[in-house]
């Protein structure tokens, strides 16, 4: 009936999350509003730790996609956890020590670090700083020598292989930014420069491929394809490499038509080409990461709108306007994405109308789906979209102006706010006079 298994319907016809009542929610702390299952969240992380575990002996560490969904409260819950994280900005990084969390086990992505940022990783003790770049690379080098450390890096890989996702989220083919290509000898060349600068410890290889994508078969053959140049490594340079990065990117269920693997089936799958790939080329397997996001937070995820306009314009379609859109979530802006959505309190009621829920933004573009099924709806109802956990508030805006929504944790039924909704202070905060 829902995308996400914790979702019902009380006995008041309302939607629920994690068996809290939205409506009462959207009342309590207005609208629009974030809402994420704690409780889910935490399921998850326990779900790719057990793989971790099972397919790979415990030799290996799941590092949470902080991009997908950063604030000091779910740091808290992945160092609860004991889950490792991955970070892609000094913002990220600084949110996750002032939360107190333990960045020996972070992982410090991104293709064009600063100076400031690389610093900050160093003296933080980041476990792993992941190197997009030979520049990159010869400046770190220079910053840890200054500091008297030995900076442990991973270098990021491109494997060529094509993940079958949306263009924009594609990382693993050749022409990416991110990342040293094999196609091109680029990376065996940064293998050999890495060896060379005595500030760096390689401790091993990286890759992603992209995001949202829901079968195997491009995972397997990115493992396949460093495992092979992992051998290759040690046949010609004649080391050992540690530890292997393999990303995320596991699709999740935003519709209907969405048909994801389950994450276990996923991690046995890449885990035998693995264990085969190390027996048949004679290296010692590696200890291995991941790092899911998305496949953690979003569909733990809704965002909650109350219905303002509705405009009909006969035989072509039905607008529904909310209180929010691109602002507090721009991903059907940027990547047309599909979303399953319910009116909150009328979720007992059958989806028997189609209409396009529109934002308030002043942009024709500002919607959050077209023809979407829901049920009949008026001025003043509850409407909350599902699966919007991950790259939601991450990506939010002030655009037009508009404040950013409160982000709420739902727990064994209570709720608290975990993120403070902005006022109109907040956005002339840093204005100057």
């Amino acid at each position: 009936m829902f995308v996400s298994d914790n979702l019902g319907v009380n006995a008041s016809g309302n939607l629920t999350i994690g068996g809290v009542d939205t409506v009462a929610l959207a009342k309590k702390y207005g609208t629009p509003l974030y809402v994420m299952d704690e409780d889910m969240i935490r399921r998850d992380c326990k779900t790719f730790q057990k793989s971790i575990d099972t397919y790979y002996d415990g030799q290996g560490l799941v590092c949470y996609a902080s991009k997908a969904f950063s604030c000091k409260e779910i740091y808290r819950v992945m160092q609860s956890e004991n889950m490792g994280i991955d970070v892609v900005s000094g913002g990220e990084l600084y949110t996750a020590v002032q939360a107190g969390f333990d960045v020996t086990k972070a992982c410090f992505h991104g293709n064009n670090k600063t100076t400031e940022e690389l610093n900050m990783a160093l003296d933080y003790g980041v476990g792993r700083i992941v190197v997009d770049n030979i520049y990159e690379m010869e400046h770190l080098n220079q910053l840890a020598a200054e500091k008297h450390l030995t900076a442990p890096i991973l270098l990021r890989i491109k494997p060529g292989v094509d993940a079958h996702t949306h263009n924009f989220i594609r990382t693993g083919q050749i022409d990416s930014k991110f990342g040293f290509a094999l196609e091109t000898g680029e990376a065996m060349e940064a293998v050999k420069e890495a060896l060379q600068c005595k500030s760096l410890h390689l401790c091993g290889l990286h890759c992603h491929i992209g995001s949202q994508i829901l079968d195997t078969n491009g995972f397997e053959a990115a493992a396949e394809v460093m495992m092979q140049f992992i051998a290759t490594i040690q046949k010609e340079l004649h080391i050992t490499i540690e530890e292997l990065n393999l990303g995320g990117g596991f699709g999740i269920c935003y519709t209907e038509q969405d048909d994801p693997i389950p994450y276990e089936q996923y991690m046995e799958a890449v885990s035998k080409v693995i264990h085969r790939c190390s027996e048949e080329y004679g290296v010692p397997q590696p200890f291995i990461l991941i790092e899911p996001g998305r496949s953690i937070v979003a569909p733990a995820g809704i965002t909650l709108y109350t219905v303002g306009g509705k405009k009909v314009i006969p035989n072509i379609r039905t607008y529904v306007s909310i209180d929010g859109g691109m602002c507090d979530n721009p991903r059907y802006i940027l990547y047309q994405s599909a979303y399953d959505a319910i009116v909150a309190n009328k979720a007992d009621q059958p989806k028997d109308t189609k209409v396009t829920i529109a934002g308030k933004c002043c942009e024709s573009g500002d919607l959050i789906g077209e023809n979407m099924p829901l049920q009949a709806c008026e001025p003043g109802d509850i409407i909350a979209v599902c699966a919007t956990g991950a790259y939601n508030y991450s990506m939010s805006s002030n655009y037009n102006r508009l404040q950013k929504p409160a982000v709420v944790f739902v727990k064994d039924g209570t709720s608290r706010v975990v993120v403070k909704r902005e006022t109109l202070e907040d956005l002339v905060r840093n204005d100057c006079e």
